[in-house]
């Protein structure tokens, strides 16, 4: 039966879960060398600031990436994108798994990072072409395979890899990208009709003129503003094994610990794409954002495995929905034919904050000894993305007249 083509219709949900899927198993490579960062440490003799350095190419591989293939499925369409990503991927992982370097580790994790993209981004804006109504929750949906990946795959890989090591790790996760990435990828041909890209574009046209800002200069605030929450975000999820393996506690808590975070994410992203659809992009971020500073300094006084796994979890209830907010505000205020790109930029900025905070969180903790700074330098990058947003809200207070007229 041919499926019913419209926006916000069962194709469209069938599509979102679709994309969940191959979210989860293709967002590994973003979360695997956070695991096995002990082991690198261990094996080249690196300082904590060196060992994170593969950390930082994964994202700085991973930030292009949503850029690069954004571009790529404005024009190839998602299965073509995520076809070639996972055919770079696989050959990332292989390789890795016989690097003899950190140097080289490094080189390929940057490739790995920049496919690890496809799955991210671009896949995000595919899901939202296909929803005008309940996109906030859409797009939540499918950015939550990102942190059901990180749920999922860091406890599973620390276990897989207890004896077996991380070169076994990496072996096995180049056969199943092939295996699973590329006959997934082959349902999602079906582009979205020119009516309703439409249709999404007239709606888009209102809200930015009720802003005064141009798509431009909207889309270098957001960036901005996705740098400064995305270096505060990353000290927990990079550094939590770490963490726990300074304290004593074992990379096999860490790993579970994030999990937890990342669990709690999901949560988070899932009722912040809710209220996405009932308030705007704009005051849904504020709104996580704000949580995030607060669950930051809750780690200070935190140093029990009690107190860690609760604020670990509380960390994840706070933070999960700022990255997908930024889709579903480019998605309120930009052409729909250059979502690819528009998000793909963003989503870029994000995570380079994301590879700053990641290494700078490392760099601090071998300056000062401990992780206790690097949660202050976050909470202050924090408070710089919450200064823009706030600028966002106070020029946009006409966009939500604008929506209503629509």
């Amino acid at each position: 039966m041919t499926p019913d083509l419209v926006l916000d219709s069962r194709y469209s949900w069938l599509r979102v879960g679709l994309a969940l899927l191959i979210a989860v198993a293709g967002n590994v490579g973003m979360w695997v060398v956070t695991v096995v960062l002990p082991e690198l440490q261990a094996e080249f003799g690196l300082s904590r600031g060196l060992s994170s350095l593969p950390y930082a190419a994964t994202m700085i591989g991973f930030a292009t990436g949503n850029l690069g293939f954004g571009r790529l499925s404005d024009r190839l369409g998602i299965t073509k994108t995520l076809s070639l990503a996972a055919i770079l991927v696989a050959a990332g992982y292989a390789l890795a798994a016989v690097a003899p370097s950190i140097a080289v580790l490094c080189a390929l994790q940057l490739a790995i990072g920049f496919g690890t993209a496809a799955s991210f981004g671009p896949l995000i804006a595919d899901t939202s072409q296909w929803f005008l109504r309940r996109r906030g929750l859409a797009v939540a949906i499918t950015a939550s395979g990102n942190y059901l990946s990180g749920a999922v795959w860091p406890p599973l890989l620390a276990w897989l890899g207890d004896g077996a090591g991380w070169r076994w790790v990496y072996g096995a996760l180049a056969v199943m990208t092939l295996v699973v990435i590329l006959p997934l990828a082959q349902t999602l041909r079906p582009k979205v009709p020119e009516s309703a890209r439409l249709a999404a574009e007239t709606a888009a046209t209102s809200r930015t003129r009720a802003t005064g800002l141009s798509p431009q200069a909207l889309q270098w605030l957001l960036g901005l503003a996705g740098i400064g929450c995305c270096v505060a975000m990353s000290m927990p999820q990079v550094h939590i094994v770490a963490l726990c393996v300074d304290l004593g506690f074992g990379a096999i808590v860490g790993g579970q610990m994030l999990s937890l975070m990342l669990m709690g994410g999901v949560a988070s992203r899932l009722v912040s794409g809710v209220l996405a659809d009932r308030l705007g992009g704009v005051p849904t971020l504020l709104i996580g954002s704000g949580l995030q500073a607060i669950a930051l300094l809750l780690y200070l006084p935190a140093g029990d495995l009690v107190s860690l796994y609760t604020v670990s979890l509380v960390f994840g209830l706070s933070q999960g929905g700022i990255v997908p907010s930024y889709a579903v505000i480019v998605r309120e205020y930009m052409p729909a034919r250059e979502a690819g790109n528009r998000v793909g930029f963003v989503m870029m900025m994000t995570i380079l904050g994301m590879a700053l905070g990641g290494w700078l969180s490392g760099a601090i903790y071998d300056w000062s000894g401990s992780y206790a700074l690097a949660f202050v330098n976050g909470f202050a990058w924090n408070a710089v993305n919450i200064a823009i947003m706030l600028g966002i809200l106070l020029r946009g207070r006409g966009a939500r007249r604008a929506i209503q007229t629509i």
